[in-house]
């Protein structure tokens, strides 16, 4: 069953599991691209927005989803790589969105090198969006 690896994944971050959270991690777990909240919606018969967006709140809290602000401006989410804790240093990498078809794609293996900042500066996010054409489209 598609949704056990899903309902792992809650249980090792301590999320209740609910049937949204278990249908909504499992849609991002599946998808090769990011997705927005009305991404996620539209994959449902009936669902409610609002439980959806509580949903990915909590993930993202939990660390178990993390989100992009591309150049649309609307936060997409994508669920993280086993054993990501969304550490600033360690776990963050490169997105692509493509300008023919509009997708991002997380880039896991490509990670954001360390940021040096000045004395007394405090980095709570990093986001770097590389933007061309994917292989779909060139």
């Amino acid at each position: 069953m598609k949704n056990k690896e899903a309902e792992n994944r809650l249980a090792e971050k301590n999320i209740r599991l609910t049937p949204m959270r278990i249908l909504v991690l499992d849609v991002l777990m599946n998808s090769e691209v990011t997705m927005s909240l009305s991404n996620i919606e539209s994959t449902f018969e009936k669902s409610d927005r609002v439980t959806i967006y509580r949903t990915l709140k909590t993930f993202e809290k939990k660390g178990l989803v993390h989100s992009i602000i591309d150049s649309s401006g609307t936060p997409k989410y994508a669920a993280c790589e086993v054993g990501c804790t969304c550490h600033m240093e360690r776990d963050l990498h490169v997105h692509f969105q493509c300008r023919g078809c509009d997708e991002t794609f997380c880039l896991p293996t490509h990670k954001i090198p360390k940021i040096s900042l000045p004395e007394k500066f405090i980095g709570e996010e990093v986001n770097l969006v590389v933007k061309g054409l994917c292989v779909k489209c060139v």
